[in-house]
């Protein structure tokens, strides 16, 4: 099994990390997801797996692996038995096996022994991805195997990582819970999309999960680390109406790494507000004592149906595009003085809306 140094893990691993089902039969979803970019390529590749209600018996017990594949293309495979799902409870990793010829308990493998062993399904670590899924409607198909090399996790280069949703995520209150787990690494290795291998060195690579017994009613996303001439920075933006005990509250918040320094917006030391548009326009501002930032995400492509966890089970409930247009200013004050020290363009931006009721524009602060 993997054993890293507790010491190192304590400054380098974000909190939540480790798998956060507690054996109950209550409700209970997680979800992690991966993403790499290819600059060059103008494409990216979005991996997303989830494992639901783990004791097993109930109506959605079961896992997924979902691909966003270039131009938004898509691949999806369910994992019924959830025997075959593990997790650590300690360290970001965690795998479902699907078609195998192994008949031992599953945990992870070297990845040689995972390709001759696992001919369908996946493992992935805080710097590993690796998996092989097939759609038997179509006959398409992914293969990938890439490693990470995390640089910037949630939080200041060199000091104790933060968790997304501060201090209360430990506790059972907000559901889901939400932590960015790698705001930017760097992948290197190959993904195989129906017979097209995509090679890649050192290409911006992405990692977030989120868990719980409850489902947002409503969000938006907004996320990128590929930018023009930049190569030192990584946004990650979004906002929903989540439970709060027993009232529904409306958060957002953003939060951007660059040059090795970790600007954070949240709630609690700032204002931010949004206004977004049911699909195509994506637009965020919030302000704290010493920054203030602005966002505006746009696309003309119609984005790609993806499938999350629901209340009812793993159900088309949000759209996506990875090739949206993202324009980032970042202000400083001094002397009451505001000066522009970043401004920022990217194509390669992942958009995202979802829940229920996107009839019109979403404003709130």
């Amino acid at each position: 099994m993997l054993t890293i140094p507790v010491n190192i893990l304590q400054f380098t691993q974000t909190p939540h990390s480790g798998y956060h089902w507690d054996g109950g039969g209550r409700r209970f979803f997680e979800g992690w997801y991966y993403r790499v970019t290819l600059p060059h390529r103008g494409q990216t590749f979005a991996f997303m797996y989830s494992i639901e209600d783990p004791i097993g018996g109930k109506p959605d017990s079961g896992g997924a692996a979902q691909v966003l594949g270039p131009n938004d293309e898509y691949i999806c495979r369910t994992f019924p038995d959830v025997k075959n799902f593990w997790a650590s409870r300690d360290v970001l990793a965690l795998g479902h096996w699907g078609k195998t010829d192994l008949t031992s308990q599953p945990l992870y493998l070297l990845p040689t022994e995972f390709e001759r062993h696992i001919q369908e399904g996946y493992q992935a670590t805080a710097t590993l991805n690796q998996g092989e899924i097939h759609d038997p409607a179509t006959g398409n198909y992914c293969r990938w195997l890439y490693e990470i090399e995390p640089e910037y996790y949630w939080g200041n280069q060199n000091s104790i990582q933060q968790s997304t949703a501060g201090w209360l995520s430990f506790l059972q209150i907000f559901e889901p819970g939400w932590q960015i787990l790698m705001a930017h690494g760097v992948a290197s290795g190959w993904i195989d999309w129906n017979g097209k291998i995509y090679e890649f060195t050192n290409a911006p690579a992405y990692g977030e999960k989120n868990w719980g017994g409850a489902f947002p009613q409503k969000w938006f996303w907004l996320n990128c680390n590929s930018f023009d001439g930049e190569a030192d920075l990584a946004l990650t933006a979004g906002g929903g109406k989540r439970g709060v005990l027993w009232w529904m509250e409306s958060v957002a918040m953003i939060g951007l790494h660059h040059q090795g320094k970790f600007y954070e917006f949240v709630p609690w030391n700032a204002k931010v507000e949004w206004d977004i548009q049911p699909w195509g326009r994506w637009q965020m501002r919030a302000k704290n004592l010493d920054y203030e930032v602005e966002l505006t995400g746009t696309t003309h492509l119609p984005g790609t149906p993806l499938r999350a966890p629901t209340a009812n089970g793993l159900l088309f409930c949000c759209r996506d595009t990875m090739q949206g247009k993202l324009d980032l200013k970042l202000r400083k004050f001094t002397d009451k003085k505001s000066t522009t020290i970043l401004k920022a363009q990217s194509s390669l931006c992942g958009l995202e809306i979802g829940g229920g009721s996107w009839d019109n524009s979403w404003q709130s602060s």
